[in-house]
């Protein structure tokens, strides 16, 4: 080598490159005097005789090693012509590498507490930089001239997905639930990573979750969860889908479109009849229900329009019955209005016809045994009573 100063600089084109060593293919006798230029995102770590002797920042330094130009030769003859006192130089690259990516390989399994045993992908992308040059070199690089992300991308993925599998037992119980967490999973993951990183010199900048998904299949289901309880009422949905059909099978003109027409006609007469009974079974009120009949005993087929009911029970008493067939009490006598002489109900405060109203005559009661009679009657219509 010529006994001449010499100047150490290295500069990346590729953007990928963390580690470069000067020389290349080793190490070399560096000239005492040597000027060390490093570049505003780079360190440079010295070495001489197997030992990092300092780390370099932005400028330009003067190196001073055992090799002294003019004698370097002298010293060399007895080594081989080499001279004895070897050093290098590691430029770290300073800079945050953001195009880092994470991912599971295969799927993970996971306990979800509404579809049971399920398998989840997950990927995203994350940032890091060196932040202790000294310990990545010794910990990762080695004696290694040179050294990309290429070359530590696969290691961090591993570690990342491994984290994972840890913080979603922990945190997540269903995956229905993953949209509200993922800020959660990603702060989260990114703090347990975070050490170890921290043990190979080097800093997560951002942690960044692209999407967990499940397996298609998985997702078809969910789809079809959400569809049903979108629908909401099946035999409403049934019935607008049938209307739909009906009026579709209408506009196709064409023989086929008549067989068709048929077809559906058929299917849609054999559906009515249930379409209708649910829809005026849900049409009915309380009041006017079944249900309302819980009360007391369900109307008979013998209890007809003119039924009422019974005063002591309640249970409906067929028109021209005497005595209530449930327990035996006298039946109520029908009454009417006195004023427009509209049949009215045993118990009315009021006519529901013209508003009359009827304390005075619902007070009127046979002496004998104490039926309600009506306004006017001069004869008891349960015993026969004369009223005066």
């Amino acid at each position: 080598m010529a006994a001449l100063l010499e100047v150490i600089q290295y500069f990346d084109d590729s953007g990928a490159e963390i580690v470069h060593r000067e020389p290349p293919s080793g190490s070399a006798d560096i000239k005492l005097g040597a000027q060390l230029i490093v570049q505003d995102n780079q360190w440079a770590v010295f070495y001489r005789d197997g030992n990092a002797l300092d780390t370099f920042t932005s400028g330009r330094h003067t190196l001073t090693t055992l090799n002294l130009p003019l004698l370097s030769k002298l010293v060399a003859i007895p080594f081989g012509g080499k001279s004895p006192f070897q050093a290098q130089v590691y430029f770290i690259s300073r800079q945050t590498f953001t195009e880092m990516k994470w991912g599971t390989k295969e799927p993970i399994t996971f306990r979800d507490s509404e579809l049971t045993m399920v398998r989840l992908r997950a990927f995203g992308r994350f940032s890091m930089r060196v932040a202790d040059p000294q310990i990545f070199l010794q910990q990762l690089v080695g004696t290694k001239g040179h050294y990309s992300t290429d070359a530590i991308e696969d290691f961090l993925r591993d570690m990342c997905v491994a984290r994972l599998n840890d913080l979603l037992g922990e945190t997540l119980k269903t995956i229905l639930d993953l949209p509200r967490y993922y800020d959660e999973l990603a702060g989260g993951l990114k703090g347990r990573v975070a050490d170890d990183f921290g043990k190979y010199g080097l800093e997560l900048v951002d942690f960044l979750i692209g999407a967990i998904t499940p397996p298609e299949e998985v997702q078809k289901m969910i789809d079809e969860r959400a569809g049903m309880g979108a629908i909401g009422d099946m035999q409403r949905y049934m019935a607008f889908k049938a209307a739909r059909g009906i009026e579709a099978a209408a506009s196709n003109p064409g023989e086929a479109g008549n067989a068709a027409g048929l077809g559906l006609g058929a299917g849609i007469g054999m559906m009515m009849p249930g379409m209708i009974a649910g829809a005026m079974g849900a049409g009915r009120g309380p009041a006017g229900g079944p249900a309302a009949a819980g009360a007391g005993p369900a109307p008979s087929g013998l209890a007809g329009a003119g039924a009422t009911p019974c005063p002591r029970c309640q249970a409906p008493v067929p028109a021209g019955t005497r005595f209530c067939g449930n327990c035996g009490a006298p039946a109520a006598a029908a009454s009417v209005c006195p004023k427009c002489q509209s049949p009215v109900a045993p118990g009315m405060k009021f006519c529901g016809n013209c508003g009359q109203s009827l304390a005075a005559a619902s007070a009127t009661t046979c002496p004998k045994c104490n039926s309600p009679v009506a306004p006017g009657a001069k004869f008891c219509g349960n015993c026969g009573q004369g009223l005066s």
